[in-house]
């Protein structure tokens, strides 16, 4: 009797969706750890600031105290998965690193999803409960905000664990404010584990090794593009030579015709007319710029020539008025 019940609690859980979550699941402590920051939920810090200082959040949303009101309110108000409403976050005249990339610039309305996905981390889920919330039958943003939920607050190790079950599952849902974005809840998970970038916001960062160890995981149910490419191509034929060259060249996707050579000789002919234009231009432009310069510099030359020449003229003809001055004086002494 003990071996069976043994083996029972070795079993998978099984939710009630019907699908298998992460063995050993329910042996886990019914409260949920919090990875990060406690306080904030490691959310995008503008936006946390929008949320607490919403209205709807001050004061629709302080009115619901239970689990069941707060998913009782998504059923009826969330309609996208976006932390701003349509229309409202303004970027345009933002520039640089406030140019409204990832939370980053101005914000705008914070929307009624982000503030409900704040008001359950407020609640302090319990596994149950968040798991309640993931298995939710009525509506897909339930759903899709208990996914957010557990990207946002769960240790990074445990992300492909809670996540694993769903990565196949194929109802439909658009998280894009406004509608034009769907894809299926399979689709929305393996993006959370792969991506960062969520509408203008950011994941927290999930630490490089386990990044890794979850991409080789995806990796074996979904490959990537690449090697369903070469998976999908047929074997070559058992030929040789010229055969096995002609079928290749069969098989190998339709090609825009090369540019006819003589068009190609013509540019280049044009480009390297195109050169020699520009260099005489330069030369000439040097030669003119090089013949001014030499015709002020003997400008400045003769300038400088003429007077020195007229300061020696003023300095003879002062010592000859002084000589004749001199010999006048002597011949007038001599008379005396």
């Amino acid at each position: 009797m003990a071996s069976s019940n043994d083996e029972e609690s070795d079993s998978e859980y099984v939710h009630p969706r019907g699908v298998p979550h992460f063995p050993g699941h329910e042996r886990r402590s019914n409260t949920l750890p919090i990875w990060g920051n406690e306080r904030t939920m490691n959310l995008n810090p503008l936006i946390l600031t929008n949320i607490q200082t919403s209205h709807y959040f001050k004061t629709n949303l302080s009115e619901l105290k239970t689990y069941h009101e707060v998913v009782d309110e998504i059923y009826y108000k969330v309609q996208h998965l976006e932390p701003w409403e349509k229309g409202s976050r303004k970027t345009s005249g933002q520039t640089g690193m406030c140019g409204g990339v990832r939370g980053v610039g101005a914000g705008g309305i914070v929307s009624t999803p982000y503030c409900l996905l704040y008001k359950l981390f407020t609640l302090k889920l319990t596994r149950k409960q968040l798991i309640g919330l993931i298995t939710h039958c009525d509506s897909p943003y339930i759903r899709g905000l208990g996914f957010m939920h557990i990207r946002y607050t769960q240790p990074p190790a445990d992300l492909f664990g809670w996540f694993q079950p769903y990565l196949e599952d194929e109802e439909e849902i658009d998280p894009k404010a406004g509608g034009g974005h769907p894809m299926t809840i399979g689709t929305m998970v393996r993006q959370l584990l792969t991506k960062l970038d969520w509408y203008d916001s950011l994941f927290p960062r999930i630490p490089v090794p386990i990044q890794i160890n979850i991409d080789r995981e995806l990796a074996k149910s979904f490959p990537p593009v690449q090697q369903q490419r070469v998976a999908q191509q047929p074997e070559l034929p058992a030929a040789t030579g010229r055969d096995q060259r002609d079928w290749r060249r069969e098989e190998r996707p339709s090609r825009s015709p090369p540019p006819r050579r003589d068009n190609v000789r013509s540019r280049s002919r044009s480009r390297e007319r195109e050169r020699i234009r520009d260099r005489s231009r330069e030369r000439d432009r040097d030669s003119r710029y090089r013949s001014s310069r030499d015709r002020d510099r003997e400008r400045r030359d003769r300038d400088r020539g003429s007077d020195r020449d007229s300061k020696k003229q003023k300095s003879s003809s002062r010592h000859r008025s002084r000589s004749r001055d001199r010999d006048q004086r002597r011949r007038r002494d001599d008379r005396r």
